[in-house]
């Protein structure tokens, strides 16, 4: 009984008084956990909420640099510079003078091409007088003809003739009326008579082929020159055409910008010799610059040309909104294009979220107000509700 009394609680206390604690615990933490449910339920739906409606009808990314077309400034000929007008940071128009390349050279080249244009014109002149007198000579020889044939029946009747009298002669010279001398001279002239007969039918030959070789050089003469003047003769036209290349190449030592834009990278000194070909800056045309926004793979399911886009630079802050459109999509992702793209077909592959550039154009307005720069960063987000 000692022992059963010793082991009541002296002051008639709960022999356990955690669990009362633990109870009371209970009953606090079941209306905590109820709050606990409903804020992740409520951020859950926010969350559905915002994806569904919000989330879903646009698409957004940091990763978006100012990209442009930067125009490369590259002589056309070959020469020492004499004087460069403008360094990088400079703002130039269409138009404006750059540099100057020493044109001694050029300019020489223009002389001889212009006397070399007067030439082909002379020559050209020369050709048409050859060949009217190469048409006279040939008129001349034909006439030569008519003289040689007259040679032909003069020397005919001659023969004829000489023919006639050697004949009576021969004739009468079984009757002593005919000495030997007498029927020997003209047994010579009969033979004379042949003889200028045959030269007169070769002189007639000669006199056709004359004519007709004549002909032939006027022919030939004329095929120069036919269907064309002073202006329209090939000689003239290439001679021509070297002098409007040497103008050019005269033109080109003065080189000028080919867009508007700001001076970069500018390479050559005076001095300097340069060639042709060899860039010697370039021109970034500000107010042509677009921006490459590289979204992830899977950002891009409704993407669209035409699509509207809105932006923001680092350099002017929030504050400055940009609009613009997306123009197009790059031909592959930027690893694909890496210098030395990624091997997947190797063991060791881990799957990376891939990013395809989208390019997208600024209002030209914009840009005009709040000039941007090559390389600047920029956040893009596109309105996938807009319409081309």
């Amino acid at each position: 009984m000692s022992e059963d009394v010793q082991d009541q609680p002296a002051n008639g206390q709960d022999a356990h008084p955690d669990d009362k604690g633990s109870v009371l615990d209970q009953q606090k933490r079941k209306p905590m956990l109820i709050k606990v449910a409903i804020g992740v339920a409520v951020v859950a739906g926010l969350y559905f909420a915002y994806n569904v409606f919000i989330g879903s009808r646009s698409v957004s990314t940091d990763n978006a640099y100012v990209a442009g077309e930067m125009a490369e400034v590259t002589p056309l000929t070959s020469g020492r510079v004499v004087e460069v007008r403008v360094t990088d940071t400079q703002p130039v128009r269409r138009g404006q003078v750059l540099f100057r390349i020493d044109d001694a050279d050029q300019r020489i080249a223009l002389a001889e091409a212009k006397a070399a244009l007067e030439y082909a014109k002379r020559r050209y002149g020369q050709s048409r007088a050859n060949e009217t007198a190469l048409g006279a000579a040939a008129d001349a020889s034909a006439t030569q003809i008519g003289a040689a044939q007259a040679r032909v029946t003069s020397a005919g009747a001659a023969l004829a003739k000489a023919q006639t009298d050697y004949d009576r002669r021969a004739a009468l010279t079984g009757s002593g009326a005919v000495s030997g001398e007498e029927l020997t001279a003209a047994r010579e002239a009969l033979a004379s008579a042949k003889a200028a007969a045959r030269e007169a039918q070769a002189g007639l030959a000669s006199a056709r082929s004359n004519a007709t070789s004549a002909r032939r050089q006027e022919e030939a003469a004329r095929a120069l020159t036919r269907g064309t003047d002073v202006d329209t003769a090939p000689e003239v036209l290439l001679a021509r055409a070297r002098f409007a290349t040497a103008e050019l190449d005269l033109e080109r030592t003065v080189v000028r910008a080919p867009v508007d834009g700001i001076v970069a990278r500018r390479t050559i000194q005076v001095g300097q010799k340069v060639e042709n070909g060899k860039v010697a800056m370039a021109i970034v045309p500000v107010s042509q610059l677009y921006v490459d926004a590289n979204f992830k793979e899977d950002q891009l399911g409704k993407v669209r040309s035409g699509q509207a886009a809105e932006l923001t630079s680092d350099f002017y802050g929030d504050d400055v909104v940009y609009h613009g459109k997306v123009v197009g999509f790059a031909g592959g992702t930027g690893a694909a294009f890496s210098l030395i793209p990624a091997q997947n077909a190797t063991g060791n592959w881990i799957k990376v979220v891939q990013r395809l550039p989208v390019r997208i154009e600024l209002d030209p307005k914009e840009l005009k107000a709040h000039p941007l720069r090559i390389g600047l960063s920029m956040d893009a987000k596109i309105d996938l509700t807009s319409k081309d």
